[in-house]
């Protein structure tokens, strides 16, 4: 080849890789611009988030709200294993009367059972061994299980007519937390923070805290997936806080380092990597200076939200002694409320254990006890200082248990089974109407027969209080526009305030 046609070529390469690379700047720049929000953005040389800024959060994607919101934050607290309804909040008496008989096939309807019940035999009924009581203005029958909840009933939307198509248990809480079964898509917390961006400038706008409960310590897993940010930008993942000596993986500096020392060297690395964005375009880059910046300011920030000293000896007497031992479910409904006084957008709590196949009265007395004065403390303390009015709660898990036993029925002793078709969750705050129950099983507890409520509709509602239309939030990958409510879903108006 002559060195003309060499010097051609090179100098086509360096004009199209110009161009490309100015062309990405642009795009990526716009990107990212609809991606974190506008105000994350400076005019200097150093490009994003440096010491010199000050804002109060970030924006999200969605220029405005699509109506008027509700609610401003959201407080999710997940049951993961699948809380039977039939022992907490769906009263039937007909399976105490009929406690022992065969399941009818016109109940049952040849619906699909998992492995762990299709090779029965007999699928003999079980009525609750606990007892229920009615509360509140409206006679809600809540189980004995749940005294604390109880009390404050007049607060609940409670939904007895949640259904689901998973009936087993990962494809089942993918489902609530993604809107699909299969992994891959973002969670929830995700796409509120690139819808609606974060209202903290020190902290981000989905946090997650996991506890193990006492009913199944060994019981069902979770994976970090579960609040990742799929194929969103990787600065709308959720932010794991553990009960360790470091809430946060890495978020503390090594000895020796001095908070001016740190400094300088985030702002080279966002130097260096703008120049690595000039010359890449991809926004990625970005997120990544962005999550070091928040990182800097959640040294201090994370910290203070977490050292709950200073809370008054009244606020401990209301969440329960454990509200004193770190990783608790009682001391992750505290922290909680905290990090929704400090305007985090979305809060998701785990609470494992619900998974009782087997020795259920034992397992879920253990189970509720868990949960039931920390999930009614975190209530009434949000009422009380004025946050419960604009902060959606949630309490459920992905599906119901059966109304027949898995293994042998005794007396004192019996399982439940997975169930998608009927269980029962609860919402309050946030533009929900208070003291209402909502859908109706059959006498069996098997089936719904009123205001059926699916998974979609669930999420669909709770975007709307958040003054989005779901089927708006949307983004495009691989061609399609996702949302989480996939291509489904339907507003609850008759709970909405």
């Amino acid at each position: 080849m002559s060195e003309k046609k060499i010097l051609e070529d090179r100098s086509l390469f360096l004009n199209r890789r110009s161009f490309l690379g100015k062309a990405a700047l642009g795009a990526g720049s716009v990107a990212l611009a609809s991606l974190l929000g506008s105000q994350f953005f400076r005019k200097d040389k150093n490009g994003i988030i440096t010491k010199a800024d000050d804002f109060g959060g970030n924006n999200g994607m969605l220029n405005a709200l699509h109506h008027a919101s509700k609610a401003k934050r959201v407080i999710y607290l997940f049951q993961s294993g699948g809380p039977s309804q039939l022992e907490l909040f769906d009263y039937k008496p007909t399976l105490i009367k009929r406690r022992g008989q065969e399941l009818p096939d016109s109940i049952r309807q040849g619906q699909r059972l998992t492995g762990m019940t299709s090779g029965q035999s007999s699928f003999p009924l079980a009525g609750s061994v606990f007892d229920f009581k009615q509360y509140g203005q409206n006679g809600t029958y809540i189980s004995d299980l749940l005294p604390y909840t109880a009390k404050m009933v007049d607060e609940l939307c409670i939904i007895k007519s949640m259904y689901t198509e998973a009936i087993n248990h990962d494809p089942a809480v993918t489902f609530f937390q993604t809107g699909s079964q299969q992994p891959g898509r973002p969670s929830i917390g995700s796409w509120l923070s690139y819808g609606l961006g974060s209202e903290n400038k020190n902290l981000p706008a989905f946090s997650v805290l996991l506890s193990r409960g006492s009913g199944r310590p060994s019981g069902q897993p979770l994976y970090t997936r579960l609040w990742g940010n799929g194929f969103l930008h990787s600065l709308h993942q959720g932010v794991q806080f553990r009960a360790a000596k470091d809430p946060v993986l890495y978020l503390n500096d090594p000895k020796g380092m001095t908070k001016e020392g740190k400094r300088a060297i985030l702002d080279k690395l966002a130097e260096m990597n703008e120049k690595q964005f000039d010359d890449f375009g991809n926004p990625e880059i970005q997120s990544r200076i962005a999550q070091y910046e928040m990182a800097y300011k959640m040294q201090t920030s994370v910290p203070d939200v977490m050292k709950t000293d200073d809370e008054p000896d009244y606020i401990y007497k209301m969440y329960g002694a454990d509200a004193k031992i770190p990783g608790t479910y009682a001391a992750n409904c505290l922290l909680a409320r905290r990090l929704a006084e400090q305007d985090v957008r979305f809060i998701q709590l785990y609470h494992m254990g619900w998974d009782q196949h087997d020795n259920l009265p034992g397992a879920i007395e253990k189970q509720a006890k868990d949960v039931d004065q920390a999930s009614a403390a975190l209530v009434a303390d949000l009422k009380q200082r004025g946050l419960l009015e604009d902060t959606l709660v949630i309490w459920g898990g992905e599906f119901g248990r059966t109304n027949y036993s898995q293994g042998l029925l005794t007396d004192t002793n019996y399982g439940r089974d997975h169930h998608p078709r009927c269980f029962t969750m609860w919402m309050a705050g946030g533009g929900i109407k208070p003291g209402v129950v909502y859908g109706e099983t059959d006498e069996f507890g098997y089936n719904i027969v009123k205001n059926p409520v699916h998974v979609h509709d669930f999420q669909a509602t709770m975007l709307h209080l958040l003054g989005i239309d779901h089927e708006k939030l949307t983004y495009k990958y691989q061609g399609r526009r996702f949302r989480l409510t996939d291509v489904e879903g339907h507003v609850l108006k008759d709970v909405l305030v």
